[in-house]
């Protein structure tokens, strides 16, 4: 049977068009799951938009528009933006989607049943931005930590889900699965607050109309994130083909940023356990992207859009220095110079300068069989950085070796040798690497296979490159 690997993005609040975090998040699932489908195993990538709640009724009543005619003019924005950076997704969830409807309330029937669901009032300091109640300990000053804006004191009857009957669930389930919360950062933190006790959590609101209604009180509408959750289960057709669920569930990987790792990392898996689902492998926090040391935000009016992102050297440079720039998991700082001096330095100096000078030599003439310079240790080193998902260091690992084989070239100096064997070493040494770097810079590394007549898959890694005629490349990175 051939293995299977599932991934999923968060899915996004349609408020505005995607922006540069929106992009990071996508790209890297991208990358993951690229990677894995080279390794040949059947790939499903998630991602979407998380349509429901106060915060987006508002920002729809603003504009003059009802809920759905809103997120119906945003949605192909994202999808645009996802084709333009080159995301090759299987799936794009809606929470407005009647399949991910029924599942919600299929998965709030069960959980009511099995007793988790209970009715009450419900005081406490709301942040409407967050679609979050707050504690006075979380927020000391009544503003909210993440958006800093005052909290609403909101009292409302609201049904709560148990989830403080499933605190020894959690811990056991952090301590048999040490990667479920990655990275290792990010865990003892969650540890820690879930070994303090665990608050029931409000699931539905009656003071507005934008959701889904509870199958067991219709006045009630769903609270968003028991709502945004579950799309990682309808997204795999929970109801709808069992096989197909059976097939992808659990999921090998969430990736999204850290300011929602409580909710799928206490929330997820109890509400998983109570419906009687097995909870995901591994839930993946990355960091916050700045620009030039400041806040992304709307209010700050230094969101960089995707138009921005690829305007300085395209698809390419934008999902390599995303993925370069920083550790995988860590904070980002997003600068203009820095985008630049990688795509001219990295990209254009060092890869597209070893691209045309090789091929231009080969087309020349010719190549000759000889022993290949091994990438073992690579292929090695970048297959445990996956597998740890240090996909910075993936990119190390794969410059360091084109570094090696600029010098290779320098040394040997081809072009007065006229040695046919070295070129030939030389191109396949770009064979293996340009395989390797394929999940990230898609685009690119098709253009040096077809230059050089090689399949990016792996069999094509595992055997030596064949001889055959090869025409100068076009100039891959244009320097900026």
């Amino acid at each position: 049977m051939t293995e299977k690997y599932y991934i999923t993005t968060p899915i996004y609040y349609p408020n505005d068009v995607p922006h540069l975090g929106h992009a990071y998040t996508t790209i890297a699932a991208d990358v993951i799951a690229r990677w894995n489908s080279l390794l040949k195993k059947e790939v499903f990538f998630l991602t979407g938009t998380d349509e429901h709640g106060k915060k987006l009724a508002r920002v729809a009543e603003k504009a003059g528009l009802s809920p759905k005619q809103f997120v119906d003019e945003l949605i192909p924005k994202f999808k645009e933006a996802w084709e333009k950076l080159n995301i090759k997704y299987n799936r794009f969830i809606r929470t407005t989607d009647a399949d991910h409807e029924k599942v919600v309330k299929e998965i709030l029937q069960k959980v009511y049943d099995n007793g988790d669901i209970y009715k009450s009032d419900y005081e406490g300091l709301y942040c409407t931005d967050c679609e979050a109640y707050y504690t006075e300990k979380d927020a000391p000053d009544f503003a909210c930590p993440i958006h800093k804006r005052p909290l609403e004191n909101l009292k409302e009857e609201s049904y709560f889900f148990k989830l403080s009957k499933y605190q020894n669930y959690l811990l056991e389930l952090y301590k048999s699965n040490p990667d479920f919360i990655s990275p290792i950062h990010r865990k003892k933190e969650i540890i820690n607050r879930v070994k303090e006790g665990l608050n029931d959590f409000s699931i539905s609101r009656t003071s507005f109309t934008w959701g889904i209604p509870l199958p067991f009180d219709k006045k009630h509408i769903c609270y968003v994130w028991f709502d945004a959750l579950l799309n990682y289960i309808s997204g795999v057709d929970y109801l709808t083909d069992k096989t197909k669920f059976r097939k992808f569930w659990p999921a090998n990987a969430h990736i999204i940023g850290k300011d929602i790792i409580w909710f799928h990392t206490v929330y997820w898996p109890a509400m998983l356990k109570s419906a009687g689902i097995e909870p995901p492998k591994k839930v993946f926090a990355h960091g916050f992207w700045t620009v030039r040391s400041e806040k992304i935000g709307k209010t700050a009016g230094n969101a960089i859009k995707i138009e921005q992102l690829i305007s300085y050297g395209g698809a390419d440079t934008a999902r390599y220095f995303l993925l370069r720039q920083t550790p995988f998991g860590d904070d980002g700082d997003f600068d203009e110079k820095a985008i630049v001096d990688r795509h001219n330095n990295e990209l254009a100096n060092k890869l597209g300068n070893l691209i045309s000078r090789v091929s231009t030599l080969a087309e020349k003439y010719g190549l000759e069989k000889a022993k290949p310079i091994s990438s073992a240790a690579l292929i090695k080193k970048v297959t445990k950085n996956f597998n740890d998902l240090e996909l910075d260091k993936a990119l190390n690992e794969i410059f360091t070796f084109i570094d090696e084989l600029n010098e290779f070239i320098q040394n040997k100096k081809p072009w007065a040798t006229l040695d046919k064997k070295v070129l030939y070493q030389l191109a396949n040494g770009i064979k293996d690497f340009t395989i390797l770097l394929s999940p990230f810079i898609p685009e690119t590394c098709g253009k040096i296979a077809q230059t050089f007549n090689f399949e990016l898959s792996l069999e094509s890694l595992n055997s030596p490159l064949e001889i055959s005629e090869i025409k100068k490349s076009e100039i891959l990175f244009k320097k900026i």
